[in-house]
Formats: structure tokens, C-alpha cells, sequence
């Protein structure tokens, strides 16, 4: 009888443990990686600029007009382009071509500060004004494909009785 009275307890006490031991849970760490947001500004970038344009290199009344440019960023920071532009006031209209190296510095959330140097001809009813530029302006984008730009640059030229001047542009970027 003891062996029963033994074996009886000693279940008794098992099957208690078990219940008041609580529940078994298992734990698996997992891993969070932070989504980097795409940055808007991209290597390999083509862009096309539809602009406004100001020149004041003239003694007399400002030009007034606009243009077209393509630009390529082969780096997400260096870029080369090519603008063509018409300005015209009430003595004359003129037509300019630029070429550009373009150094910027983008911030992934949609600014994009940027240098820019440049040569270029300007004709005309006077004659061809050739020269060089160096200039900045800022780039905002709303999404990956489009933007607002503007920006200003010193035009030289030795064929200019002032010696220079400056063109000012302002537009959308259109990114592909």
C-alpha cells in the first residue's frame, strides 16, 4: 500500500509542476532594417529644362526671353550641358548657346545647391559676343522626375564694352 500511496504523490507532484511551471513561449529576434528613402537625384540622370531667362549685359534696357537645355549627370555630383536661349527688348533680339560642367551637391530630401562654369556664343543684330560664365543656383524637386531651378551667372566677354554681365534663369527640370 506505501508503493501506491508513493506513486500517487509522486504523480501528483508532476502533474502540478507541469501546470504551475507556466507556459513554454519562445522568443525570435528579428532583425529591423531602417528603409533608406530613395534619394532624388540620381547617377545617369538626363535632364531636359524648360526656362525663363534675363540677360543684363548691355549698357541699355534688360533682355527678356527663354529657352530650352538638356543636361546629363553622369555622377550623381558632375554633369555636363547644353542651353539655347532667346532674349530680346526693345533694341534688339539675340540668341545664345552654352555649354556647362555642373558640380552639385544633393540633399536626398529635394534641395540641390549647384555650381556651374561655362563658354558660350551669343548672336544677334550685333555681332557674335563670345565669352565664358560662372554662375550657381538652387534645385528643388518635388518628385523624382520634376523640379523648380534657378539660378544666375557671370557672363565675360571681351567683345562687350562693359566686359560682362549677367544672365539669370529660372524654370522646371523635368529628370529622366
Amino acid at each position: 500500500m506505501k508503493k501506491y500511496i508513493i506513486t500517487g504523490l509522486v504523480t501528483v507532484i508532476a502533474a502540478t509542476s507541469s501546470v504551475m511551471a507556466g507556459t513554454t513561449t519562445v522568443e525570435s529576434k528579428k532583425t529591423v532594417v531602417p528603409v533608406e528613402e530613395p534619394c532624388l537625384y540620381r547617377d545617369m540622370e538626363f535632364q531636359v529644362d524648360a526656362f525663363g531667362t534675363g540677360a543684363f549685359y548691355h549698357a541699355g534696357s534688360p533682355g527678356w526671353g527663354g529657352g530650352l537645355g538638356v543636361n546629363f549627370f553622369f555622377l550623381r555630383y558632375i554633369g555636363l550641358g547644353v542651353e539655347q536661349f532667346v532674349v530680346g527688348n526693345n533694341d534688339a533680339t539675340e540668341w545664345g548657346t552654352f555649354g556647362h560642367l555642373f558640380l552639385r551637391y544633393p540633399f536626398c530630401w529635394g534641395l540641390s545647391p549647384y555650381a556651374m562654369i561655362g563658354i558660350g556664343k551669343i548672336y544677334g543684330n550685333q555681332p557674335h559676343i563670345g565669352g565664358g560664365d560662372v554662375g550657381g543656383g538652387l534645385e528643388y524637386r518635388f518628385t523624382e522626375n520634376i523640379g523648380l531651378f534657378g539660378d544666375a551667372r557671370w557672363f565675360y566677354s571681351p567683345d562687350i564694352d562693359t566686359q560682362g554681365g549677367v544672365i539669370a534663369r529660372t524654370g522646371l527640370r523635368f529628370a529622366f
